[in-house]
């Protein structure tokens, strides 16, 4: 688990970063799961936008992504989702 000053840190790291993935109609499935833990490997903090026409609560599209990729939710801003999970082989943010 994250503290509160871990957390802080992520989103200002967070902010300047554009989402990479959206979710759509489709909401969340296995692939999109599997494509967010091996970008979660690459570069740790990731954003996620969820669409207009998404069905799925953007606060349970965001506990799904998290659990499913074993990550740590940052934090829920408007419709994009921040997620942060420690990288096993290439370690770039460390947190205080």
């Amino acid at each position: 688990m994250l503290t509160g000053k871990q957390k802080r840190y992520l989103r200002s790291e967070a902010h300047h970063l554009t989402p990479i993935f959206q979710v759509g109609k489709g909401g969340v499935n296995d692939n999109l799961i599997k494509q967010i833990s091996e970008a979660l490997e690459v570069r740790e903090l990731i954003k996620v936008s969820v669409l207009q026409n998404c069905e799925q609560d953007k606060d349970e599209v965001a506990e799904l992504l998290s659990k499913g990729a074993k990550a740590e939710l940052v934090q829920v801003i408007g419709s994009t989702i921040v997620l942060y999970k420690e990288s096993v082989n290439q370690k770039k943010i460390s947190l205080p």
